[in-house]
C-alpha cells in the first residue's frame, strides 16, 4: 500500500469506479509542501492502475481546496532552496528542472487516461488554482474563490492554463491584476462546469461522477485524448516551458526579492496583504535598494 502524508487516496465508499483524491493540510488550507505534488502524481497513477476506476475527483479536505505554494515555507523560510537560491547566483535551470517536475505532477492530472474532477470549495488559488485547472472538469461552490494573485508579484502560473481555458481576454484580465473570482463568475466565464451553493457541492459532484462512472474506461480515455490533443496542437506544452521560466525569474528578479525580503522581514502575512491591496509594487532600482535594506535589517536580527 503506497503511504501519502499531504493527501488521502480511496475508492469511493459506495461506488468504486470513483477514486477520491482528498489534500490534507488542512491546518495549512492545504498549501503546497514539497511532498504534495509528487503525491497527486502517484495518487492519479494508483487510479489509472485500477481498472474499477472510472472517474478521479478530486478535493480539499477542511476549509479550502487549496491555498497555494506554503509560503510560510517558501516565502518566509530562510533555507536554500532551488525555487528560492539565496546563497549563490541564481541557476536558473536548476529552478526550471525543479519546478517543472511539480508543474508535470499536476499535470498528471490532465494527463491522466481516466476523467478528473475538481471539486473546489473556499479556496484554489495561486498554485492551488494550478492543480485546479489541471483537472478536466471544475464544480465549485458559489462562493469559492479561483484566481491567480502571485501574477502581481513573485510568481507566474507554470501550467499556463488560463489562456486554454477561458481565453486570453479573460485570461488576461486575471493575470494583469492578480484578482480572483467566485464560483458564479467561474460558470458564467465557462470555467467551472457548474457552481452551486456549498451545501449542494458534494452532492452534485457526485452526481456528476457517477454519470461519467458508467461510461466504459476505453471510450472515456479516447474522448479526453481527442480533446486533450486539440490544446496540445495549440502548443500547450511549449507555452508552460516558457511560464514556467518566466515563475523563476519572477522570484529572483529584484520585485520578488523584495516580496521575499519583506516576507522573511515581517512574515509572509504582511507581504502577501501589500501584494494583494493594489498598492503600487516597488521595482527595480527601488526594489533593490529596499532588498539591501531589508537584509541589512534581517542580518542584524539574526546575530
Amino acid at each position: 500500500m503506497v503511504r501519502f502524508q499531504a493527501l488521502q487516496y480511496a475508492r469511493d465508499a459506495s461506488n468504486p469506479r470513483i477514486a477520491r483524491i482528498v489534500l490534507d493540510r488542512p491546518d495549512r488550507l492545504n498549501a503546497i509542501d514539497e511532498r504534495m505534488p509528487g503525491e497527486i502524481r502517484r495518487a492519479v497513477e494508483l487510479a489509472n492502475d485500477d481498472d474499477e476506476v472510472h472517474v478521479i475527483v478530486l478535493s480539499g479536505a477542511g476549509r479550502a481546496f487549496c491555498s497555494g505554494y506554503d509560503l510560510q515555507a517558501f516565502g518566509e523560510g530562510v533555507v536554500d532552496h532551488p525555487c528560492q537560491q539565496e546563497r549563490t547566483p541564481w541557476d536558473p535551470m536548476l529552478d526550471y528542472r525543479t519546478m517543472k517536475r511539480f508543474t508535470e505532477d499536476f499535470m498528471s492530472l490532465w494527463h491522466s487516461h481516466k476523467p478528473t474532477i475538481a471539486q473546489v470549495h473556499g479556496h484554489a488559488v495561486a498554485g492551488g488554482s494550478d492543480i485546479a485547472l489541471c483537472c478536466d472538469l471544475l464544480v465549485m461552490a458559489e462562493d469559492a474563490r479561483i484566481g491567480y494573485m502571485p501574477t502581481r508579484v513573485w510568481g507566474c502560473p507554470t501550467t499556463a492554463m488560463w489562456t486554454y481555458r477561458l481565453g486570453p481576454m479573460r485570461a488576461k484580465q486575471l493575470l494583469f491584476t492578480g484578482d480572483t473570482i467566485d464560483g458564479a463568475t467561474a460558470k458564467a466565464w465557462g470555467l467551472a462546469a457548474d457552481a452551486v451553493p456549498a451545501a449542494a457541492l458534494e452532492g452534485t459532484v457526485r452526481s456528476l461522477a457517477e454519470r461519467i462512472a458508467g461510461v466504459p474506461r476505453g471510450q472515456l480515455m479516447m474522448q479526453k485524448l481527442v480533446v486533450n490533443q486539440v490544446l496540445a496542437s495549440m502548443g500547450l506544452e511549449q507555452t508552460q516551458m516558457l511560464a514556467t521560466l518566466f515563475d523563476g525569474i519572477t522570484r529572483h528578479n529584484p520585485e520578488g526579492m523584495w516580496f521575499r525580503r519583506r516576507a522573511q522581514l515581517h512574515g509572509y502575512k504582511d507581504a502577501v496583504a501589500w501584494r494583494d491591496s493594489g498598492k503600487p509594487i516597488p521595482e527595480g532600482a527601488e526594489a533593490q535598494s529596499l532588498v539591501e535594506q531589508m537584509q541589512r535589517e534581517l542580518d542584524a536580527k539574526r546575530r
